[in-house]
């Protein structure tokens, strides 16, 4: 096992379980994703040559408790700067070159629960935590990337309503229902170790990384050409959009 700073990387076969480390809501400053990020450039690195793949879990009660909005809402350079870096890790996520698993062990909202998401499989534990785009009760409107993730992962209009328009705080077993969580399980352990039962199974597939990147790229394309928008907390990403709110 090697330490990333915030998080830890450890390799099991092919298998590699990234954790965030510590009982603190691992909220996405910029160090944390820097962490997160140079765990994954050694991922990437590491795995040329076989079958891989990636899981990404939490210690404590949180999975993600979102953006550093503590931090980032000092000043507009603080803003620009954890959405670039989030934006960057989104990128790295959906082009990394092997199944990525989210076991999801404690809550994950907004920007949390989007980190959550840009994983190909999401696993949850049922007897604690909840998945929740908080954006409209904190009063933020969510970014045109946030959006094309959700397009891209949740295909009812009525789970998108209910997720970002009614901001629900949705349980392991309501995202069964509602298609975007894979399986639900009885705790924190039982959840990691599906999901190493999971990448295992995916590993023996044998599948080239190259191709498994193209495809989740092309699935993926809407939200890729939208990460080069440079919004901030509380921007719409889009001009136009910008000045017709102000106008209500």
């Amino acid at each position: 096992m090697e330490s990333e700073g915030l998080c830890t990387l450890e390799k099991r076969g092919n298998i590699y379980i990234l954790t965030l480390t510590g009982d603190d809501d691992h909220r996405l400053h910029p160090n944390l994703i820097d962490s997160i990020s140079a765990a994954l450039r050694r991922v990437r690195s590491e795995s040329t040559s076989s079958s891989s793949a990636l899981i990404t879990t939490a210690q404590g009660k949180y999975f993600s408790n979102g953006y550093d909005l503590k931090w980032a809402l000092v000043d507009k350079a603080r803003q620009k700067l954890m959405s670039r870096k989030l934006r960057s890790l989104v990128s790295d996520l959906i082009t990394l070159p092997m199944p990525t698993i989210a076991a999801v062990t404690g809550h994950a909202s907004a920007a949390g629960f989007v980190f959550a998401l840009c994983h190909d499989y999401i696993l949850m534990r049922k007897d604690r935590g909840f998945l929740y785009m908080s954006e409209m009760d904190i009063g933020f409107p969510i970014p045109i990337w946030f959006s094309a993730l959700v397009k891209c992962r949740m295909g009812s209009a009525a789970v998108r309503r209910e997720v970002v328009m009614k901001a629900a705080k949705v349980t392991a077993e309501m995202g069964v229902q509602m298609g975007f969580v894979d399986s639900a399980h009885s705790g924190a352990e039982e959840t990691v170790e599906a999901a190493i039962k999971l990448g295992e199974e995916l590993v023996s597939r044998n599948w080239d990384g190259k191709t498994y990147a193209g495809c989740r790229i092309t699935l993926f394309l809407e939200l890729l050409n939208s990460l080069g928008s440079d919004e901030t907390v509380g921007d719409y990403g889009d001009e136009e959009a910008n000045k017709t709110v102000a106008k209500l």
